[in-house]
């Protein structure tokens, strides 16, 4: 009999813990984790992997303002899961802790963003703000510089399709490209701060 209570209470003690580890990768909530993140920020390629073995993290990194694209940086962050999240919210994430280390980025590959990104509800959105001379994306913590006048006019264009659908009288009006992708590498004169645009490609 006692075995049995002890085989009983061990399945039971099992199927507790089992029931504690969330995510793919089968976090505890508050479980703090290192996380090495991308200098590409924002982009299509943005990479958020789980150290030591450089894994997927499966979640998103939210409240990390210090980041700045064009450096690498490994971080502490907390795992957070919720029985109720908010609606069209995920129910888990990582919460930013703090800078372990940061290292510049050398390279010069380029890589991609997209200028218009898809929500629900809302639909597709045109995700580029300006000030100024200035063309602003990712909560205008990020700049765009042309490469060219080609270039400057293309984000001109696009700005102004944003106005275009701000001013409109019609509901629900969508931009006038499906999708916008915008080819870009660090800006050495401004690194940290901007993006050197050098290609724009539209799809209608």
């Amino acid at each position: 009999m006692k075995r049995f209570l002890v085989l009983f209470l061990s399945v039971c003690l099992m199927s507790c813990a089992k029931e504690d580890l969330h995510g793919p990768l089968n976090l505890k909530n508050g479980e703090i984790v290192e996380l090495l993140v991308d200098h590409q920020y924002g982009s299509t390629n943005d990479n958020i992997l789980k150290l030591p073995n450089k894994v997927a993290a499966g979640a998103d990194l939210y409240n990390f303002q210090e980041r700045q694209p064009g450096y690498t940086y490994r971080v502490k962050a907390k795992f957070v899961f919720t029985k109720e999240p908010p609606q069209d919210s995920p129910s888990y994430w990582y919460e930013f802790v703090n800078i372990v280390s940061q290292e510049q980025h050398k390279g010069i590959n380029p890589f991609e963003i997209e200028l218009i990104r898809s929500y629900i509800p809302g639909g597709p959105t045109i995700q580029m703000s300006k000030k100024g001379d200035d063309y602003l994306i990712l909560s205008e913590k990020v700049a765009l510089t042309s490469a060219n006048e080609t270039i400057r006019k293309q984000l001109e264009e696009i700005w102004q399709n944003s106005l275009d659908i701000r001013d409109s009288a019609t509901p629900g009006q969508l931009p006038k490209w499906k999708s916008i992708k915008a080819t870009v590498t660090h800006d050495p004169l401004k690194f940290g701060k901007a993006y050197l645009v050098q290609q724009i490609k539209f799809e209608l």
